[in-house]
């Protein structure tokens, strides 16, 4: 046998060796238990909520404008004071308008005389005519029929002439009132009793009308502090969870050492859509609710427009049936009955709220929920069905009953966990993972 053909056979049975040797080893680690973390399912008090932002306002909060054009010559108040409702807040250059008023009463006088005037020509017009009447009734040949006729119509343009006097002393009076009015606004009242939370001008600048936008004639706004609430937005699936009079717990970012209680007094029956961007660029309308929510403990320094964050409970159970959240998992189920050979078309299936495809969608796989059960060293998934989510457990409506060893983490080993896979308690050390995911 040649040197070569010696080298040759000896590499090959290195290299056999190799090979074997890899293969035992992968099955040595393919029969190796997989490390988890193990919990019995017990009972425990679950609550149920919705967390949503938003921020704090005044149930009663009233924007001040400006009705009529001038410059700002006073202002009494400064923001943060405290008002009664009728106190003096600001006061409008009044000299414009303290001369139309002046000149309307000018014309309220002018009218007045005039309609004297009328009244008195009307008056001598109808005892002409009645003069007249009389002489013809005592003989018809004393006086003429056109005699008649013109004090007829003498009375009839002196009559006209006074209302005319009568409807002009009306308008000069509406006039007059106008300026009144207008005189009037140049002194702005406080309409509530409450605080100044925004004074948006100064003395020596012009307010002006706030006709297309309410920010230009915004002069301040006073809110009543003594009713807070918080507005919050609620996403579409969970504002449905919602009923009034639900309790509250609310967290306000200037006082985050104190949580505040309320209850929620309004539910938006109409959607607020806000645009979102998708991370492939698009522009999606989240479906948002306004939710109005009255705190029975407001501080009292508290100031509108504040963030704050409102956890609403929707739902209670005491020791209820429960298991970890991370716990639960998806898997794969059966082929449904009527399922589509391969190549044939499949219609479309409708999706239902757990699991990937309905029942009866042909050709496709439904996900169902569960968990995997202990038995024997055996990590087997077991279908549950369950209820409402606390903040770390599920409630279990089927499918468990107390006691029951699962695999409740960590994340990564349910993810990759198959049924009947060996499994074995993870050290204490790295058995947490600290995550709270849905496998």
């Amino acid at each position: 046998m040649s040197r070569a053909a010696k080298f040759g056979i000896v590499a090959l049975v290195v290299v056999l060796g190799v090979a074997g040797m890899a293969a035992v080893g992968s099955a040595k680690r393919k029969n190796r238990p997989t490390e988890v973390r193990m919990e019995q399912v017990g009972r425990r008090e679950l609550v149920s909520a919705v967390t949503a932002s938003g921020k704090i306002e005044a149930q009663t909060s009233v924007d001040l404008s400006a009705d009529i054009t001038g410059r700002i010559i006073q202002i009494a108040v400064k923001e943060g004071d405290l008002v009664k409702k009728g106190q003096f807040l600001l006061q409008i250059d009044p000299a414009q308008y303290q001369a139309a008023v002046s000149r309307a009463q000018a014309l309220v006088a002018t009218g007045q005389a005039s309609l004297s005037q009328a009244r008195a020509n009307r008056d001598q017009a109808q005892r002409a005519l009645a003069r007249a009447r009389e002489i013809q009734k005592a003989g018809a040949n004393l006086i003429s029929a056109e005699a008649i006729e013109q004090a007829q119509t003498q009375y009839d343009v002196s009559n006209a002439t006074y209302q005319s006097a009568e409807a002009q002393v009306l308008q000069a009076r509406a006039g007059l009132q106008e300026a009144r009015d207008n005189l009037a606004k140049t002194r702005i009242m406080s309409p509530i009793a409450g605080r100044v939370v925004r004074l948006a001008v100064e003395e020596g600048e012009v307010a002006v009308p706030g006709t297309f936008s309410r920010e230009v004639g915004l002069l301040m706004t006073v809110a009543d502090l003594s009713t807070i609430q918080a507005q919050v937005k609620v996403d579409e699936t969970d504002v449905v969870r919602l009923e009034m009079g639900d309790s509250v717990e609310v967290t306000i970012d200037a006082f985050p050492d104190t949580t505040f209680v309320g209850r929620v007094s309004k539910i938006s029956n109409s959607a607020q859509l806000t645009a979102t961007q998708t991370a492939g660029g698009s522009a999606d309308q989240a479906v948002d609710f306004d939710v109005e929510i009255t705190l029975t403990n407001p501080p009292a320094d508290i100031r509108p427009d504040l963030s704050c964050t409102a956890r609403i409970v929707t739902d209670t159970r005491k020791s209820t049936l429960s298991i970890p959240i991370i716990a639960l998992t998806v898997r794969d189920n059966e082929r449904v009955p009527n399922e589509i050979k391969a190549g044939a078309p499949a219609p479309a299936a409708a999706g239902a709220r757990r699991d990937s495809a309905a029942p009866g969608a042909a050709g496709r796989k439904r996900d169902t929920e569960g968990v995997f059960v202990v038995r024997n060293g055996l990590a087997q998934f077991q279908p549950v069905r369950v209820g409402i989510a606390g903040d770390e457990y599920f409630e279990v409506l089927d499918g468990l009953k107390q006691g029951d060893s699962i695999v409740a983490g960590p994340y990564q080993a349910i993810r990759d966990l198959k049924d009947s896979t060996k499994v074995k308690p993870a050290p204490a050390a790295s058995a947490g993972d600290g995550e709270e995911k849905k496998g």
